[in-house]
């Protein structure tokens, strides 16, 4: 096989993979071997946690290898849960074949990481990785046939379009939602309607929602710089929101210079309610799961591409609440507002 699966955000593409990864498991003969690439250390542990709690019940090892570190599951000390090994006691594993199912980044396709019985590679964003890094990793099966090869994405690009139309890439729609999930409302925000709409924000937090605010920058641009791209940056944003706008509710940060044990501590808390508004990049551009987040502020909404802002945009479509993303603009470009209105007036097609 060699498939791209196309759905849309939030339309259920990693219960696919789950799916897909289960029939390997189960096939004879035994010990074969899942690669499961994802573009970012945060959606990779997000994985990780969520293939142990499909696969809790079987008597498989799973493994997760980043640049930060490595976890294996389950644990000898906790058969529920997952340990922290070292890389090279990891690596062991997986060239033996103990390792059923190694999820990770491009940490996956280091020359150091060899499998034994690799049958099954899924690359999960794939346009956020190059050709040649997605063939490193279908090429780490030296010893026997190529294994089958599932990308998915929301947002194809050209060329891999260009590749299921002649042939060389099989072509699956995922064309439905899980049940109950409703259409984002999404609305383009002028500066002189910010107020208005920071008051519907409060209304869905004071009924238990959580917020994503977007920010196009870690921190603000230099004063004595003129060639300095002014747009809103997530560390004054946050300053801003908890003085002025939403003193009551915890508000967290998350961007990229952070280490990754903070992102992760960040993204805990986030899921587990304990921060109520999280300032970010686009660092959560793909994949994160945080069902109880329905709305979405993004800042300088003209300065993302709009690939980039219906993945954002994905981000609150995760439950069967009503989920809103306010795109907060402050050009006066024509072009720019046209193409943020591209994105309001494009509806899902399922």
């Amino acid at each position: 096989m060699s498939r791209l699966l196309e759905g849309d955000v939030g339309s259920g593409k990693t219960a696919v993979a789950a799916a897909t990864t289960y029939a390997v498991m189960v096939s004879r003969p035994t010990h074969l071997q899942t690669a499961y690439m994802c573009p970012t250390e945060i959606l990779a542990t997000q994985h990780f946690e969520s293939f142990i709690q499909y696969f809790s019940y079987m008597p498989v090892q799973i493994g997760l290898i980043t640049g930060s570190g490595c976890r294996k599951f389950p644990s000898k000390v906790n058969p529920k849960g997952w340990t922290d090994i070292s890389r090279a006691q990891l690596l062991k594993w997986v060239a033996n074949g103990e390792i059923a199912v190694l999820i990770g980044t491009h940490a996956l396709i280091q020359k150091t990481v060899e499998f034994k019985h690799l049958a099954y590679v899924i690359i999960d964003e794939q346009h956020r990785f190059g050709m040649a890094q997605r063939a490193k990793l279908v090429k780490k099966n030296t010893t026997s046939p190529a294994p089958h090869l599932l990308s998915m994405t929301a947002t194809p690009i050209p060329r891999t379009l260009a590749l299921t139309m002649y042939g060389d890439l099989d072509l699956t729609l995922l064309d439905q939602s899980p049940a109950g999930r409703k259409p984002i409302i999404t609305e383009l925000v002028r500066p002189q309607e910010r107020q208005p709409m920071y008051e519907k924000i409060r209304a869905e937090l004071e009924s238990g929602r959580q917020l994503y605010v977007i920010c196009p920058r870690i921190n603000e641009p230099d004063p004595d710089m003129e060639a300095a791209i002014i747009a809103k940056s997530v560390k004054e944003e946050a300053k801003r929101l908890k003085e002025s706008v939403f003193p009551e509710y915890e508000i967290g940060i998350l961007h990229s210079k952070m280490t990754p044990a903070e992102k992760d501590r960040i993204m805990q808390e986030f899921k587990a309610g304990k921060i109520h508004i999280l300032c970010a990049t686009s660092v959560v551009e793909v994949g994160v799961n945080v069902p109880n987040a329905t709305v979405i502020i993004i800042e300088g909404a003209e300065r993302f591409g709009l690939a980039q802002l219906h993945q954002l945009r994905g981000r609150v479509l995760r439950s069967s609440h009503q989920a809103y993303c306010y795109v907060f603009t402050e050009t006066t470009s024509t072009k720019s507002i046209d193409r943020l209105k591209a994105l309001q007036s494009a509806k899902k097609r399922f």
